[in-house]
């Protein structure tokens, strides 16, 4: 391998490559049955993935964005209220949020895990709330009802969902997991004793199925998780058009149907999901050690014991991101960057009236964070070549084996 030859920061082409003929038999099927919408094909990946998550329910929907934003409608929210959530995240999370017409409020982020701080959102319950004569809980400031909290399980690592649900029961807020980036990921809950996956914690959980994501389709695709019955049918009858039945509307929904095609690919690809993980782990180990030598200088992911992370990114940090991530693209590296701009400062939330160090652990990230090329098929040959290249950056010269 040269230093011409590209690492991507994410292959597309070789695991589609690999399924190619298992996927081409989903297409097949169809054509022969013409069920493109709805049918054996989503009941069954539903059913499978709400198995592999822990959860009673699946609702396969267009997307992962419609699936947080059902989820609310679906949980409780009602226009007005405010939903808690990070400003270190994809502006999907606030989207959704909007989108079924709430406002999105913050708390800063964890410095290591770059998931919700449960400290912050305490302080946040604390000081930025009250509770009015009726038991609900207000925000001081707008005096908008505050119900819901979403936690968003960044780049493979679940939040720390105890502190968070032991703070929702307490102030009777209801959790929606930000599952997007999390498929397979698991947390140990010291309350519990016991291992749970990202979808199976909150009141319901939103996934996103983005042709990037572990487990991702080939074009739009989401589903909602939840052990509630009436949450699951609440969402059957949101993501088309509020039908019970057909042409019977119960409620006024919208058009989030999940595509069969796309739900034969995620159903075909489900099966390899825990090696997958099991190898972006591995991909995690490697730079870990290749890494080691510049620890305290780029922090490399932190994994806490509670945590089984699934690496959907391996995200390091520097304060000259912009010239180290030049270097690496010199050198043929592909490199990401997630997300350069917090959500409070976004030119979308300007009238929210946030300003520059409200949520200074968020906008430090945003300021320096980059990702590695992370995924199961990088080869240890191009492994070490990033690393490599990332340690002779920062005039490291400690021998990376060939």
């Amino acid at each position: 391998m040269t230093r011409n030859d590209k690492i991507p920061l994410l292959d597309l082409v070789t695991p589609h490559l690999e399924l190619e003929e298992d996927l081409f038999a989903v297409f097949r099927t169809l054509l022969k049955t013409a069920g493109f919408i709805g049918g054996p094909m989503v009941e069954g990946f539903e059913r499978e993935f709400a198995q592999f998550c822990g959860a009673e329910h699946c609702v396969g929907v267009g997307n992962g964005t419609d699936a947080l934003r059902l989820a609310l409608i679906a949980a409780g929210v009602q226009p007005g209220d405010t939903v808690v959530t990070v400003p270190n995240t994809f502006i999907a999370t606030t989207e959704a949020i909007s989108q079924a017409g709430a406002r999105p409020d913050f708390v800063d982020v964890e410095e290591r895990t770059y998931n919700m701080d449960a400290r912050k959102l305490h302080e946040y319950l604390e000081m930025q709330c009250r509770l009015d004569w009726t038991g609900k809980l207000l925000n001081r400031k707008t005096r908008s009802p505050v119900t819901a909290i979403v936690p968003v399980h960044l780049y493979g690592q679940m939040a720390d969902m105890d502190p968070i649900l032991e703070l929702a029961e307490r102030y009777n807020l209801f959790v929606v997991e930000d599952a997007c980036q999390a498929h397979g990921a698991e947390y140990f809950s010291s309350k519990e004793k016991r291992r749970r996956k990202a979808g199976s914690m909150g009141r319901a959980a939103a996934f996103s199925f983005y042709p990037g994501k572990n487990l991702g389709a080939c074009g739009e695709a989401g589903a909602v998780t939840t052990d509630d019955e009436k949450i699951a049918l609440c969402v059957r009858m949101l993501r088309d058009h509020g039908q019970a039945q057909k042409y019977y509307h119960d409620l006024e929904g919208y058009n989030s149907r999940l595509d069969a095609i796309q739900a034969g690919v995620l159903r075909a690809k489900l099966p390899y999901l825990a090696e997958w993980n099991r190898k972006r782990r591995e991909v995690a180990v490697g730079y870990h050690q290749l890494l080691q030598p510049l620890a305290e200088i780029i922090m490399p992911p932190y994994e806490p014991s509670s945590s089984n992370a699934v690496y959907h990114l391996y995200v390091i940090r520097s304060k000259d991101r912009e010239r180290l991530q030049r270097h690496l693209a010199e050198a043929s590296i592909g490199t990401g960057v997630h997300y350069p701009v917090a959500l409070h400062l976004q030119k979308a939330y300007l009238g929210m009236g946030y300003q520059e160090g409200d949520f200074p652990i968020a906008e430090k990230a945003a300021a320096e964070v980059l990702s590695l090329p992370m995924y199961p098929q990088l080869r240890p040959e191009q492994q070490q070549r990033v690393a490599k290249e990332v340690l002779d950056f920062f005039g490291c010269h400690t021998s990376v084996a060939a």
